[in-house]
């Protein structure tokens, strides 16, 4: 691997280890009132954001113009539409083809991705990402679904999608606190008033303390922390390649569940989690002697590096959950935001 791609592809490895072990956790919530949950824990993630963003010194730039359009679009659908799709498509499919759904996300990211950063799809990353879906559909396992079902799969698989290439156009001026801030205002605002429409105003008072402490850690590791792990990644290494970090997640979430008490994962597992594996190698590996590594960094659409806040040099590109596979909805599916 590159070294200047090994600190950002950790970020968004731990980002996704914490989608992946968050399965678990959300399984406390299935009787909550999800939009209502989702409202508090948004809010809560997006106060805890701002707050390190004044204590280090960091700039929050206000949105302008189609800015407004990204980052609403980030969260109707990697957020909103998302949670809706993986609870009305759990209804007729099992979960695993939920999961497996998400797990094809990283081809469409290697393929649009560098489309929105200005540039081609690496051949490289492509063929990555392929071996990566494959690999986490092994962990995910495969499970049976009407032909309603297999549609919700098709829009929990193009929400999942849309949660990180959406954001790829106000990364470069935002940064992925910027964006993860905003992400998360607006999304507490959406579910809040969708929360008040269909579970009603009282909602908040019927969560009882196990509701309470999933929710915290929903708010703290799965959205402020992994929001702007992921988003840093996307950014600092592009989309497509950032995309191939997503097999991480089923991975972390298997070892969550024996962690747990849950069984020993079967054989398909244990090959699909070295088929990710053989897929990260893939993407990761360094380029050819005397030649750039392909998509690695994304490009400004000026040509040249702007700076970053901190005085590193960077260059603007591409956000959730939002995912990987994603985090429990609460209703036996995956959910990641």
């Amino acid at each position: 691997m590159e070294r200047v791609t090994l600190l950002p592809a950790l970020a968004g490895a731990a980002g996704m280890v914490f989608v992946g072990g968050s399965v678990a956790v959300s399984g406390a919530l299935a009787d909550a009132p999800m939009f209502t949950v989702q409202a508090a824990r948004y809010a809560v993630a997006c106060l805890l954001l701002v707050l390190f963003v004044r204590l280090t010194g960091r700039r929050l730039v206000r949105p302008r113009g189609t800015d407004w359009l990204w980052l609403v679009g980030v969260v109707l659908t990697g957020m909103l539409l998302f949670n809706v799709a993986l609870v009305l498509g759990s209804r007729h499919a099992e979960p695993a083809v939920l999961g497996v759904a998400v797990a094809c996300v990283p081809v469409l990211l290697a393929v649009a991705g560098p489309l929105l950063e200005g540039h081609g799809p690496a051949p490289r990353l492509v063929a990555a990402a392929v071996v990566v879906t494959g690999g986490a559909a092994l962990v995910q396992g495969f499970g049976r679904a009407d032909l309603t079902g297999l549609l919700w799969a098709v829009v929990t698989f193009a929400c999942e999608a849309g949660f990180t290439l959406l954001a790829v156009p106000v990364l470069g001026r935002h940064g992925a606190f910027g964006v993860s801030v905003h992400a998360c205002w607006l999304a507490a605002v959406v579910f809040a008033v969708t929360g008040l429409v269909w579970e009603g105003p009282g909602a908040l008072g019927r969560l009882g303390a196990d509701d309470v402490l999933a929710g915290a850690y929903l708010a703290v590791a799965v959205t402020a922390v992994a929001f702007v792990l992921w988003y840093s990644c996307v950014e600092r290494i592009g989309s497509a390649r950032a995309g191939l970090l997503t097999g991480v997640a089923p991975i972390a979430a298997a070892v969550a569940g024996v962690a747990l008490g849950g069984p020993v994962p079967g054989v398909m597992v244990w090959l699909g989690v070295a088929v990710v594996a053989a897929g990260l190698a893939l993407g990761f590996r360094a380029a050819p002697s005397g030649r750039a590594p392909a998509s690695s960094s994304p490009p400004s659409r000026t040509g040249r590096a702007s700076p970053d806040r901190a005085g590193i040099s960077r260059c603007p590109g591409q956000d959730r959950a939002d995912v990987p596979p994603p985090v429990s909805s609460g209703r036996g599916s995956m959910s990641r935001r």
